[in-house]
């Protein structure tokens, strides 16, 4: 009577799936055939181990097992003759097809890549490529050409992985479907062929190039449109310019991230841009013009009013970026602040006093309203403290 199916794992009835999964991927390491070339025994206990993670990987079969034991899996066997055989005599693939249960499809997953196709065809990765530009270019778009490393079908065997003159052939085991199926009790089982590796092919004359990869790394040029007004961190999606498929599958994406460098000037939000320009204090308490660059390059007059202070904000409306793939544009804010006159002489210096004379005293509260106020409301808690 077979063993067990849960004590070949190594864990016990309650394991959840990711502890039994953890548990078959440490036994099959430790007994696989190509591991253990000098044990007789090792291939026989790698079955069992595959046969029991079979069942147990899948809730509708672990649920049967469970309930009817090996009973479940003892009628309408077919293939491998248990529940870890596979139908065709396949033999040991590598470590990436035994694993394909805890890690994925062979050759499938994220991160651009597609999964692979029973022909063994699968996409290509999407590639990203972080381009920076200056706000000045962010403004007036452009025209780049940049340079990326990238895997591209080979060209001796355009991507066939085989030999010129020679041609990919039908794998045995599957027959060209590049998965295998069997019957185990109540359930028909799928798994990728081994002897392929899903691919549906082999290649008997590997391609001296590529070494029948059917792709080789190489660095290519592409041209690249930065719309004018975009943003930092925005992506331009180049289509079929990422990596070349495995065996026909399609090309993958390039993705373009747009990083925006930081201005001397300029402050950027969105479509608006912020200025901060300072004003003398003569031009603050008198009114007056200061001129302030703008973003395309050219200058414009901002008026100063009398009495300006330090944190107001002057609107200059439409000359901030332009708007993304639109004819419109943001605004400029210009933030001033009031300078404060530095290294005086003694003339300057009593000019000075005499204004603060003028200013202060019964005046104070018609000049500086906001200081009035302030020292008003010192003294009044001062008064409070006191009393």
């Amino acid at each position: 009577m077979s063993e067990d199916f849960y004590k070949v794992i190594g864990v016990d009835k309650n394991a959840t799936s990711d502890e039994i999964k953890k548990a078959y991927r440490k036994k099959a390491m430790k007994y696989h055939p190509d591991q253990n070339k000098d044990n007789p025994d090792a291939e026989a206990k790698f079955k069992e181990i595959n046969a029991a993670y079979d069942v147990l990987k899948d809730e509708q079969k672990k649920a049967a097992y469970d309930r009817y034991g090996h009973a479940a899996f003892e009628q309408g066997m077919g293939g491998g003759g248990g529940p870890g055989g596979m139908g065709g005599g396949a033999g040991f693939g590598n470590f990436s097809d035994i694993f394909e249960d805890v890690f994925g499809d062979f050759m499938g997953g994220g991160g651009g890549g597609g999964r692979r196709r029973s022909n063994g065809a699968a996409r290509g990765s999407d590639l990203q490529y972080t381009y920076e530009i200056s706000l000045d270019d962010a403004f007036k778009g452009k025209e780049a050409t940049i340079e990326i490393p990238k895997q591209e079908n080979c060209d001796s065997c355009n991507g066939s992985g085989a030999e010129s003159g020679t041609s990919v052939e039908t794998c045995p085991t599957c027959n060209g479907a590049g998965r295998v199926r069997m019957q185990q009790g109540f359930f028909t089982i799928e798994r990728t062929c081994s002897t392929c590796g899903g691919a549906g092919s082999a290649i008997r004359n590997p391609c001296k190039k590529c070494g029948g990869a059917g792709r080789i790394r190489k660095n290519k040029k592409i041209k690249v449109t930065i719309p004018a007004g975009i943003d930092h961190g925005r992506r331009i999606r180049l289509n079929g310019e990422g990596e070349a498929g495995i065996r026909g599958g399609g090309t993958g994406d390039l993705y373009v991230l747009i990083s925006v460098k930081p201005h001397k000037m300029f402050k950027r939000d969105g479509a608006d841009l912020y200025c901060r320009a300072p004003i003398g204090m003569t031009t603050a308490a008198l009114g007056g013009e200061i001129e302030v660059p703008t973003i395309d390059g050219k200058k414009t007059s901002v008026k100063i009013p009398n009495g300006t202070q330090t944190g107001q904000q002057f609107r200059l409306k439409g000359k901030g970026m332009p708007v993304m793939r639109s004819s419109s544009r943001g605004d400029m804010f210009i933030d001033v602040f009031v300078e404060t006159p530095v290294n005086l002489n003694k003339k300057q210096e009593e000019l000075i006093k005499e204004l603060d004379k003028s200013v202060t005293g019964k005046n104070a509260s018609k000049h500086s309203p906001a200081s009035s106020s302030f020292f008003g409301k010192v003294k009044d808690l001062w008064d409070d403290l006191t009393e």
